[in-house]
């Protein structure tokens, strides 16, 4: 999985995947991280980036230039190496919610750009030349798209082949089937008064099974109800769900 950050702040970027699990998957070669900084692509000799916008109103609006050629020098080098067009996110709160699904489906794509805006925005003539994605991670505003963008990479890089230890550890967690994953439990067994529940103790693979679906289904009954409309519920998930009501 390769990606590409268009930014004002490399340095922001690199220093946060650089950690962790992220960090060991870039280093082993399984992820590659290109930075790309919009500042360089400007022909003002002080390589501003940012101009006000027609029609007044407060704040600084990126211009479409420097965005542009920025967002070329990536495209044009991957279409020739792959011979096909990237996708190009832009991290805007007006954009699709992120989830799970799409981070799955993202997942599959061999390059994949990202594309940070800062101030009040980018001009909307850049967005509709180059854009392909817009995607929110949330209902509010930040200060830029790098924070969003990271959330985003983080979550895609653990469904990419050999990033995580365990292979099954990106399957079968939290969203999984669209529902809350069930609680988890190490050593030791009791803690402050608070026990480990019996059922994990017992060793026996079918009841456990049993009670971490339940688990699932209870908390996402409690938490998240809105996600058990799309999720994949069998008979005997909706007569659990019935004796919680």
């Amino acid at each position: 999985m390769n990606f590409y950050v268009l930014t004002l702040f490399p340095e922001m970027i690199r220093q946060c995947l650089s950690a962790s699990i992220t960090g060991r998957a870039l280093e082993k070669g399984i992820l590659q991280l290109k930075t790309v900084d919009i500042r360089d692509f400007s022909e003002n000799k002080h390589n501003r980036v940012d101009d006000y916008p027609y029609g007044g109103g407060a704040g600084m609006v990126m211009a479409p230039g420097p965005v542009v050629r920025a967002c070329r020098s990536i495209q044009g080098r991957i279409e020739i190496e792959s011979q096909k067009v990237p996708r190009v996110i832009y991290l805007t709160p007006q954009g699709k919610v992120f989830d799970q699904t799409m981070a799955e489906e993202l997942s599959k794509e061999e390059n994949l750009i990202f594309l940070c805006g800062h101030y009040e925005g980018i001009d909307e003539r850049a967005l509709e030349l180059i854009v392909t994605d817009n995607v929110s991670i949330g209902d509010y505003v930040l200060t830029g798209g790098e924070l969003p963008s990271m959330v985003m990479m983080d979550a895609i890089s653990r469904l990419v082949p050999g990033v995580l230890n365990n292979e099954t550890s990106a399957e079968f967690e939290t969203f999984q089937d669209n529902l809350l994953e069930y609680p988890q439990y190490t050593r030791p067994e009791e803690f402050e008064g608070k026990k480990v529940p019996e059922v994990l103790l017992s060793g026996h693979h079918a009841r456990i099974e049993d009670w971490r679906r339940e688990q699932s289904l209870k908390r996402t009954q409690e938490n998240r109800p809105d996600m058990l409309e799309k999720a994949a519920l069998t008979e005997k998930d909706k007569k659990f769900l019935q004796t919680l009501e």
